[in-house]
């Protein structure tokens, strides 16, 4: 059975799934507002890129799911090593094709994210000076910011050059991120969104990804 294959039923039946990053990008959707270098070998998911870029795993989830993996935003002197938006979005649908995210085509800016329904958390975004989580409502304009989800210490932001281990929570009413351990942001949801798709999301930046991992149930 082909690798994706066998990822994709590993989900399903409840157990551990993960992308080691040696096989390529077969279980990602890429989707960029220009061109960039995007490649997934010898354990290591690099993104460089100088504008949006979204990358989608493939499989949609459904109820309870924890997402881990961890990052590192290079800060070397390269083109595009600006210490800035280590982003996600999960439990993503668009309510006008609630059943496949990719019905239809999107360029990478990040406006066109607006419609969707998704949680999503912007660690050191603008320059590495907010760390922003929103419960974005499938309206185009609307993207509600409650304060206490608005932050702006310096523990809260990014630390270029070393891997930090993120973690997402979708389960039930109980929606948080995790940065190291440490708990930052937590939404009891009264109208969850039980299910979607996960995506890295950046603008601008090079970092880098490992050890990717769902798991399901």
């Amino acid at each position: 059975m082909p690798r994706l294959a066998l990822l994709l039923l590993g989900l399903a039946t409840g157990n551990i799934i993960s992308d080691d990053f040696h096989h390529g990008l077969a279980l990602w959707r890429i989707e960029a507002e220009k061109p960039g270098v995007v490649s997934a070998q010898n354990g290591i998911l690099d993104i460089d890129v100088p504008a949006g870029v979204t990358l989608w795993f493939r499989q949609r989830l459904q109820g309870a799911v924890t997402i881990e993996y961890e990052a590192s935003v290079i800060s070397a002197g390269g083109l595009n090593d600006r210490v800035s938006d280590l982003n996600c979005f999960w439990m993503a649908t668009d309510p006008n094709a609630p059943q496949d995210l990719f019905a239809h085509p999107r360029t990478g800016a990040f406006a066109e994210y607006n419609q969707l329904k998704l949680y999503y958390v912007g660690l050191g975004g603008n320059g590495n000076t907010t760390t922003r989580f929103r419960r974005y409502v499938g309206d185009a304009q609307l993207r509600p910011l409650l304060a206490e989800n608005d932050l702006s210490a310096a523990d809260k932001m990014i630390i270029p050059n070393r891997w930090q281990m993120i973690r997402l929570v979708a389960d039930g009413s109980r929606i948080e991120y995790y940065r190291d351990g440490v708990r930052i942001f937590h939404l009891t949801d009264r109208e969850p969104y039980t299910s979607g798709w996960f995506g890295l999301r950046t603008t601008q930046n090079h970092m880098r990804i490992r050890n990717f991992r769902i798991t399901s149930g």
